[in-house]
């Protein structure tokens, strides 16, 4: 298989550090977005899961600013997914789109409707989203049928909002495109997500809002970029929304704040159903994101430490809040019965994890091509130096020690090894890090597409970060690894 190669010796070797440093897995959407992980979509596979892009499976369109299309599709494994199809011609350079798409389909998290996959074909560009079945805020604060949202559920729809631009921003993609009402969704529980699709610009050189100038930051309007804070000041317009229950443009709403006329701004649907105190700190949150100059409005971090104490009803489900029923979804059991690996990576037992990991050693890294003669530097031997302390500090369960020693072999970038990804991923994980185990175990599937170890250690950090049904068809997927392998294929 070839996982652990010298970075210029023999030309497999840099094509598969090309793909690790751009975190591209090659995989079908079987291996890859069907389990929970980032994959590279077939147009074909695109069509039969849409119905040929047909029109009854059109979930929204942005109109001529930005005439991009979202279709409803099911794969073939009857997982629901969101398209997103661009115009002809929106990324010319597929290269640059699929760059930005792999970028943005780093980042997970159980308060982003996370980014599955991208289609590249001809002039065709693509992305693949996890759907979101339960509507957008949009239409329950605008168009409501039945109920409106209590005021606990639009302190939790801020709050998660924040989080998720707060761990974008963490992750280093703050700028978000367009933020409003219609880009926050509800997942089948009823919680609130915040949609990949404005992570990536609607195209190369194209305008960043397709929404009523009224609405958007005055720095765009002078300069037509988006930064940080102009991504803060949108968040404060959706703060509005929540507040009014109506798309009230900002200099109308601060003409109310200005005169603390929190009353006046108040929805009158909620009748009243709310603590004035926490209306005032989500009014003058608001007013601080709004404020002219960008340098006085407040960072992400900020948003969700102001937010976070105004939390009630925790113990309510979100779906009981909206008034929508419960979507049951059970995950299904593994197909075949789960390896002792699999055993403790669904209880989540770490110390099992690491006992295995110990005595698997670096065996799923045999076969490699040897390294040239030349390449047998002093460099060289200091990093597998490194990589040998690490392996002492991770037997030992040093797991702080061993991070660093294996990110300095990492680092250097000579050698890749799906078994370092693998096990500074634990490292990661008992040091609660998942997001970190996460993207070392989701590097350690880029090197090796049908390696059952990292498809097992994605599942523990998914399930650690609260993304459990992820987390179950990942196990499932490192299940049927295991059995292709016992059948004469490859895997681990």
């Amino acid at each position: 298989m070839g996982c652990c190669v010298s970075k210029e010796f023999p030309p497999r070797a840099a094509e598969q550090q090309q793909q690790l440093q751009h975190g591209h897995r090659r995989s079908s959407s079987v291996n890859g977005a069907a389990s929970g992980g980032f994959a590279e979509f077939s147009l074909a596979e695109l069509r039969a899961a849409t119905n040929n892009f047909s029109s009854d499976n059109i979930v929204s369109e942005s109109g001529e600013k930005a005439p991009n299309v979202v279709y409803e599709g099911r794969l073939q494994n009857q997982r629901w997914i969101a398209v997103k199809k661009f115009t002809k011609m929106a990324w010319p350079d597929h290269k640059q789109f699929a760059e930005e798409a792999k970028e943005v389909g780093k980042l997970r998290h159980k308060r982003l409707a996370n980014l599955i996959g991208y289609c590249c074909d001809g002039d065709e560009r693509l992305l693949v989203a996890e759907f979101m079945p339960n509507e957008t805020l949009a239409k329950h604060l605008f168009h409501w049928e039945n109920q409106t949202p209590e005021w606990a559920m639009r302190l939790r729809v801020a709050l998660y909002i924040a989080e998720a631009l707060d761990y974008c921003t963490r992750e280093g993609r703050p700028l978000y495109h367009d933020l409003n009402a219609y880009r926050v969704l509800f997942d089948e529980n009823g919680d609130p997500r915040l949609s990949c699709f404005g992570l990536m610009k609607n195209s190369r050189d194209g305008k960043s809002y397709s929404t009523n100038l009224a609405y958007t930051p005055p720095e765009y309007l002078r300069n037509g970029r988006v930064t940080q804070e102009s991504v803060v000041f949108s968040f404060g317009t959706v703060l509005l929304d929540l507040l009014s229950g109506k798309h009230i443009p900002p200099s109308h709403a601060l003409d109310m704040i200005r005169g603390k006329n929190i009353l006046l701004l108040m929805d009158s649907h909620l009748e009243g159903n709310f603590s004035t105190e926490e209306a005032t700190v989500v009014f003058d949150l608001a007013s601080q994101c709004l404020q002219y100059e960008p340098r006085e409005r407040p960072k992400t971090k900020d948003l969700v430490s102001t937010l976070a104490p105004l939390q009630n009803k925790n113990d309510v489900p979100s779906y009981v809040m909206l008034g929508i029923p419960k979507r049951e979804e059970t995950p299904s059991p593994p197909p075949h019965p789960l390896s002792p690996m699999g055993d403790a990576c669904s209880r989540m037992d770490l110390t099992a994890i690491h006992q295995f990991l110990v005595m698997q050693h670096y065996k799923d890294d045999e076969g490699t091509n040897e390294l040239s003669f030349q390449e047998w530097t002093q460099q060289m031997r200091d990093m597998l130096d490194a990589r040998k302390r690490g392996d002492l500090a991770f037997r030992d369960k040093d797991f702080k020690s061993a991070i660093d020693c294996y990110s300095q072999f990492i680092d250097v970038g000579t050698m890749i090894s799906p078994t370092v990804h693998a096990r500074r991923s634990l490292c990661y994980l008992m040091c609660d890090q998942p997001d970190a185990a996460l993207r070392d175990a989701m590097q350690a599937q880029c090197i090796y597409p049908d390696w059952s170890t990292a498809f097992y250690m994605q599942a523990v950090a998914l399930a650690k970060l609260d993304m459990h049904k992820d987390a179950a068809d990942m196990l499932n997927e490192a299940a049927m690894l295991e059995e292709k392998k016992q059948r004469g294929g490859k895997g681990s």
